[in-house]
């Protein structure tokens, strides 16, 4: 299964559109929040399957905060981060992923890409489309590939 993942477009749609046209077809697309407003163009554009989680811009969103999601048989929880003090460290969010026994975990919020391993958690942060942090500063997304029975593939593509 492939998966797309992005975050924190802030309803800027010109470089969500472009990495969604340039991985299509995917099975499923995750957006980490801020989506300013756009979900319900993310999902009709995306034709695809997706979850999308509120950010600390999507104010007055009915988005849920975080949502736990299995996709072939490996459950993951998907939040946007802030909550967790993401932008200190990733050791809360590993932990309440843990404690919840998922998988993986995938956030966004601080604009940097971000893939490890710890604790066998799979975490994953694809960065921002629109206002990138990271050295460089490019808009940057992820691709995983879940298959059940093996590992998580990620990797970190860039506009």
């Amino acid at each position: 299964m492939k998966v797309l993942i992005v975050s924190d477009t802030h309803g800027r749609d010109s470089k969500l559109e472009e990495a969604v046209l340039r991985e299509a077809p995917f099975d499923y697309l995750i957006h980490c929040g801020d989506v300013e407003g756009r979900e319900f163009f993310i999902e009709a554009f995306a034709e695809s399957p997706c979850c999308i989680v509120a950010g600390n811009n999507d104010f007055f969103s009915d988005l849920p905060k975080e949502e736990e999601i299995i996709l072939e048989g490996k459950k993951i929880l998907v939040t946007h981060g802030h909550y967790y003090g993401v932008s200190m460290d990733v050791y809360g969010l590993v932990d309440e992923a843990r404690d919840r026994k998922c998988d993986a975990v995938i956030y966004g919020h601080t604009h940097k890409p971000y893939v490890a391993n710890i604790d066998k958690i799979l975490v994953v942060n694809p960065g921002s489309l629109a206002y990138p942090r990271q050295d460089g500063r490019v808009p940057s997304y992820a691709v995983m590939d879940v298959e059940e029975g093996k590992d998580f593939s990620v990797e970190i593509r860039y506009l």
